[in-house]
Parts: structure tokens; C-alpha cells; sequence
């Protein structure tokens, strides 16, 4: 089994502005509840038991947090990396720090979803790739065309789902294998996994029709996100 998560909420979160004045992205309310408050959850549903949060400037608001939730009853560290580590050097400094097991799960610390995570695990202990990636059917934001071979227009489909189009949601599951390979600085996607990607060493993991993923990076995306909880039922 998967039991530890590495989650990144160094993010200065400059685009949830207001909102994230004085306070870490990780901690912006959604909800009613932060952010942070919505991952764990759905981790731990998931049996994860120890989580490492890889911290920048504003550990102790973090730290505070938890405390106040009796760490949600998991094993916490917590990992200090500079503001321009990027992805690759906030992953690769906490793994090496304090992550272990053969596998573990990687994410970025402004999604939300709601997908079998289990699901996704098991996949991963299956086929033991180096890495399993999380992907979602692209939503596009703008009016898809319809044109016939003669350049009429006959339509126009507003907002769909691209099932064709599969997107990475920044969550991923990694084998011990790969460690070695994360780059000390710089951005984890660009670096290191189109080096795999070429190589066959990723799998990925496609959401369900019934599961839902959002990313907090605006007031607009924080606002449609606070949508979609309304309906996944974490507490419950």
C-alpha cells in the first residue's frame, strides 16, 4: 500500500490576490474551509498516513493549522525549500529528506478532486511504471467550432470536455526508480518527465466520467471549485 503523500504549498499564490494577503495559497478559504483542509481529507480517505508538506516562506501559519486539527491524526513533516526550487527542487529535496517507501504520491498543493485515488494506486502497483500521472479530459473555456469540408459553419459546442485531449492534473505516484532522475531546480514537468515520457517509463491514469478535478489558481477557478465541492461530499 501507498501511505505517504508529498504536497507542495510553497506557492505565493499571487493571482488569489486578495485573498491570499498575509496567508499561504495552501490556507486560502474554499469553501468555507482552506484548501489544505480539502487535500488532506481526501488523502487520508485514501489511506494515506504520513504527509509531507513542502513549505516556503509561511511554515509556521502551516504548521499552526495543523496543530489546530491535531495534524488530522497523520504523521506531518515538513520540508523548507527556497522560493526558485520550482517543482522538480521542492519534490526532490522533501522525498530525499523524509520519504522512504518503494512508492509514493506526489501533488501539487492547489488541486482539488475527487477521483478514486485508491483506484489509481492500484493501477500504479500493477504495472510499476516510474511514474503514474492523474489526467482529465481538457475542459475547453472557449466555443468549439463545427465546420463541414466546405468551410460552413454549422455549429458551435460551448465549454466541452475534450475526452481526446487527456491533461495532466498534478498528481502523480512515483517510484523509488526515479528518484535519482528529479532535477535539483527548475520545473519537474519540463525537466524530467518528457525525458520519461520518450523513454516508456509513464503511465497515466484517466478520471472517471463521474469524477471531478479543479485547480485553485484564480478567484475565478476558487469560485468554481467551491462549486464542485457542493456536491463531492468529503465529509460525509
Amino acid at each position: 500500500m501507498i501511505k505517504t503523500a508529498v504536497v507542495l504549498v510553497g506557492g505565493e499564490a499571487t493571482r488569489l490576490k486578495p485573498l491570499s494577503e498575509g496567508t499561504p495559497k495552501a490556507l486560502v478559504e474554499v469553501g468555507g474551509k482552506p484548501l489544505l483542509y480539502w487535500i488532506v481529507t481526501w488523502l487520508k480517505k485514501h489511506g494515506i498516513e504520513h504527509l509531507v508538506l513542502a513549505v516556503a516562506d509561511k511554515r509556521k501559519y502551516l504548521e499552526e493549522f495543523m496543530q489546530q486539527n491535531n495534524n488530522f491524526g497523520l504523521k506531518i513533516d515538513y520540508s523548507e525549500n527556497p522560493q526558485d526550487s520550482g517543482t522538480a527542487g521542492a519534490f526532490k529535496l522533501a522525498i530525499d529528506k523524509f520519504v522512504k517507501g518503494d512508492h509514493f504520491l506526489a501533488m501539487n498543493g492547489d488541486e482539488l478532486t475527487n477521483f478514486d485515488l485508491t483506484k489509481m494506486m492500484d493501477h500504479h502497483l500493477l504495472l510499476k511504471p516510474k511514474v503514474t500521472m492523474a489526467l482529465a479530459p481538457f475542459h475547453c473555456r472557449f466555443s468549439v467550432v463545427n465546420m463541414r469540408y466546405d468551410s460552413k459553419i454549422v455549429g458551435f459546442d460551448y465549454g466541452p470536455k475534450l475526452s481526446n485531449i487527456p491533461i495532466s492534473i498534478g498528481i502523480y505516484i512515483f517510484n523509488r526508480d526515479v528518484v535519482d532522475e528529479i532535477p535539483g531546480k527548475g520545473s519537474i514537468e519540463d525537466l524530467m518527465f518528457s525525458k520519461l515520457a520518450r523513454d516508456g517509463h509513464m503511465h497515466g491514469h484517466m478520471l472517471a466520467n463521474n469524477e471531478e478535478w479543479a485547480t485553485v489558481n484564480t478567484v475565478k477557478e476558487l469560485k468554481e471549485a467551491e462549486e464542485r465541492l457542493k456536491s463531492w461530499k468529503f465529509d460525509s
